[in-house]
């Protein structure tokens, strides 16, 4: 799909030949074409086709960044007491900070063309990159579940609309706590997104692009209704604090912190999916950096002050933008406004949430799961295991969910940047990624030093996880009580320290190769 296979012949003794512009390409024949670690889906893409611009790079975040779970973020730190001034500012800031390694990491894309599972076997070795890779495709198939369970919310309260609300379609008898017709719902949007992921990444390109300001003018349409219909904005804004800023403060938000980093943290570590059609460095850098803090940031504000004018309203914070838009007057607006959260659904859910697990399947098992493979066993695995019911509870959303999922991938997170950045100084031998003898081999295909370090890190990062008796699945007292004191920063924790512990490893016990010069540069 992504590249070309490329024909038989001798092993090259190059990692490449660089551009003027620093981007890496494979002579042809780098890579045997019966290698059992690549399939064309993994091939590095060809220079001639790493061409997303600013612009796509921005339109992509606007698209994965304007949804429902985006919007209802502030929900929940409100939700714990903060106002609405915390809770954009903790927002903000968890997105300039999660920022940094998603740039780090995305580097690889536009240099090299490779995906992230390939770009992980760098650090955990040819077969063991499967590990991070599986890791990260799990947790999507997650939340491409909540999205799907919400794009079919959409739809039925969509059609709802357009049949009227005593009609057959709202009133239809129910299964398993839901009337059939939302479930129907859930199976069309289920489809709509098959049919857009199985035509590729172009596709997914194209929905972006043009889906990322009809949902940006979506979003300023319901706040100029609301703040029309309201004649202003209502207590939301003059509620204050429950926490202040002083002792209360603190041990709320840098949990929360961590939950906010924790959303996007998932990203951070798949971004090279992305970012290797990048048509340069500048195009990721500049588009991330306009695409994904601002955003968020924006959006944040929306979700407050639009339902800040819902409680000035109806009486009641209303934070769910679809049953929000559901109250409308006018049959137009409410079809519209459905409309855009439908597409926001749609635009979130197939590039943050397939892309990434149909590589990482892919990875697993290169000559019998193609990218659209991957991508509908990920469908079907989203489905399977319901994961929605992560978000009944605020405090098990942020906490539990985000802030465990957080710390783990925080591990992953700092070995692919200390990996990449600092023991290799960004220099590959890209045709060794899919080799069995290369130097990315280490010891039959698994690098115990970033085993380790992931290990130690994880354990750090989320063994003193805890939940309140009956509000979650952990101990009370922590799975690891001298560790709890940790989960509060588990993200920080488990980035810096399996970075740090990787960092040591490998420099007490260099492993083979790691001094090698390529036509990039030395590693």
């Amino acid at each position: 799909m992504t590249g070309t296979a490329p024909a038989k012949s001798d092993r090259p003794s190059d990692g490449g030949t660089a551009t003027p512009d620093g981007r890496v390409e494979l002579p042809p024949g780098a890579i045997p074409a019966d290698s059992r670690f690549a399939n064309a889906d993994l091939y590095p893409v060809p220079v001639a086709e790493r061409r997303w611009t600013t612009y796509n790079f921005a339109a992509l975040w606007v698209g994965m960044a304007v949804n429902i779970p985006s919007w209802t973020l502030a929900s929940g730190l409100i939700a714990l007491g903060m106002d609405w001034k915390q809770a954009v500012l903790t927002i903000a800031l968890a997105n300039v900070i999660v920022l940094l390694p998603m740039l780090l990491t995305g580097h690889a894309g536009p240099k090299y063309g490779i995906p992230f599972p390939v770009l992980a076997r760098a650090s955990f070795g040819v077969v063991g990159a499967n590990l991070p890779a599986l890791l990260r495709g799990l947790v999507a198939c997650a939340w491409f579940g909540i999205q799907t369970w919400i794009g079919g919310q959409s739809i039925f309260f969509l059609a709802g609309k357009i049949f009227g609300e005593g009609s057959w379609w709202v009133l239809a008898g129910e299964t398993f706590g839901y009337p059939w017709t939302q479930w129907l719902s859930f199976l069309l949007f289920f489809l709509i997104e098959v049919v857009v992921i199985v035509r590729g990444m172009d596709a997914v390109r194209h929905l972006e692009n043009w889906a990322a300001p009809l949902m940006l003018l979506g979003a300023l349409a319901l706040l100029w209704w609301i703040a029309d219909k309201a004649g202003g904005f209502g207590p939301l804004l003059d509620q204050p604090s429950q926490l202040g800023w002083g002792a209360d403060f603190w041990p709320v938000f840098f949990p929360a912190l961590m939950g906010m980093i924790g959303f996007w943290s998932t990203l951070s570590l798949n971004i090279p999916d992305f970012t290797r059609f990048g048509a340069g460095q500048r195009s990721q850098v500049w588009g991330q950096t306009l695409g994904l803090p601002t955003t968020m940031a924006a959006f944040a504000l929306l979700s407050v002050l639009v339902t800040s004018g819902s409680q000035a309203v109806y009486g009641e914070p209303v934070w769910d933008p679809s049953q929000l838009a559901a109250r409308m007057d006018s049959t137009v607006g409410v079809l519209f406004a459905l409309f855009v959260v439908l597409m926001a659904t749609l635009s979130t859910n197939i590039a943050a949430n397939l892309v990434s697990p149909a590589y990482d399947l892919s990875n697993l098992a290169p000559r019998l799961i193609t990218f659209r493979t991957g991508a509908l066993l990920a469908c079907v695995i989203g489905v399977v295991i319901f994961p929605w019911k992560l978000i009944e509870n605020p405090s098990v959303y942020i906490f539990t969910w985000l802030g465990t999922v957080g710390g783990l991938l925080g591990t992953v997170g700092g070995i692919l940047i200390a990996d990449y950045w600092l023991v290799r100084r960004t220099r590959l031998e890209l045709a060794d990624l899919y080799r069995p003898d290369g130097v990315y081999w280490y010891s039959g295909g698994w690098n115990w030093r970033a085993l380790v370090a992931f290990a130690a890190g994880g354990t750090l990062a989320v063994g003193g996880s805890s939940s309140a008796p009956g509000s979650g699945p952990f101990p009370a007292d922590g799975l690891i009580p001298v560790l709890e004191p940790l989960v509060d920063y588990g993200w920080a924790v488990g980035l810096s320290s399996s970075a740090l512990l990787y960092l040591v490893l490998t420099a007490a016990f260099r492993p083979r190769g790691a001094g090698r010069k390529t036509a990039a540069g030395p590693q």
